[in-house]
């Protein structure tokens, strides 16, 4: 892979918001907005190389590691959103990629930075992409969506718990819990009245380990001062986190 430049390097997949997307007050859901983050990050690898099939004669998938989203306002029902993404950098193992979603009018609606992890299919370690290197796409390491890196966040000791069991749907063709559906169960523990005036202004995730087929999740959920709401979901056969996450109201 030789150096791009920014243009080469920046992609733009546009999304119609339609019902299934949205929750019963016609709002784009949480996990769909995600979704939308997820596939164009996935239309952009596919573009450049080093998507799905482009890393997976390295034996090697794509996992979001951890994920900042700022959402400026719910985008609706049959709205259409264009997000904009670039690779930004390579520090040792984790691939950082910016978001930009902007609605009809160019309006920016949203801000993302993310970071990927390539994971072999066999071992489920991380590894380097081979001929992929920082250098490729450095002079973007400045071009922030968000300035800061996605956030780290620490562990929840106490709050409300909920099991969750998934079920098929929830799972990928990776094998594993998709991360939409991580965000799906953390709004499903709070109740309907909070969010019928309520909608995130911010979510974080930090997704550490994969959750299998019949394994079974504690969600811990517990209630912090602004309207921040901090989770934990700890596989519930180990004791290990599977991810962490905070959304801010």
């Amino acid at each position: 892979m030789t150096e791009l430049s920014e243009k080469a390097l920046t992609s733009f997949s546009k999304f119609r918001v339609s019902s299934a997307d949205t929750d019963m007050y016609a709002r784009l859901r949480p996990g769909a907005a995600v979704n939308f983050l997820v596939q164009s990050a996935i239309d952009s690898a596919d573009r450049l190389g080093f998507g799905y099939g482009g890393i997976r004669n390295q034996n090697l998938f794509w996992v979001l590691s951890r994920l900042t989203f700022e959402l400026y306002r719910p985008l609706k029902w049959y709205e259409t959103v264009e997000v904009e993404t670039w690779p930004k950098t390579v520090e040792r193992i984790l691939y950082l990629r910016d978001f930009i979603l902007r609605n009809e009018n160019r309006d920016v609606v949203g801000r993302a930075t993310s970071g990927w992890l390539a994971v072999d299919l066999e071992t489920r370690r991380m590894k380097k992409i081979d001929g992929i290197h920082a250098d490729f796409f450095d002079h973007l390491r400045e071009k922030h969506a968000i300035p800061d890196p996605p956030e780290k966040l620490f562990p929840v000791e106490s709050g409300d718990e909920h099991k969750v069991s998934p079920v098929y749907f929830d799972f990928d063709l990776n094998g594993h819990v998709t991360t939409t559906r991580y965000v799906d169960w953390m709004m499903d523990t709070i109740p309907q009245d909070f969010h019928m005036i309520n909608y995130p202004r911010k979510l974080s995730l930090n997704l550490m380990k994969e959750t299998m087929p019949g394994e079974t999740i504690i969600l811990r959920r517990r209630p912090d001062d602004g309207g921040v709401y901090r989770f934990e979901g700890i596989n519930d056969s180990n004791g290990v986190t599977a991810f962490r996450a905070l959304v801010e109201f």
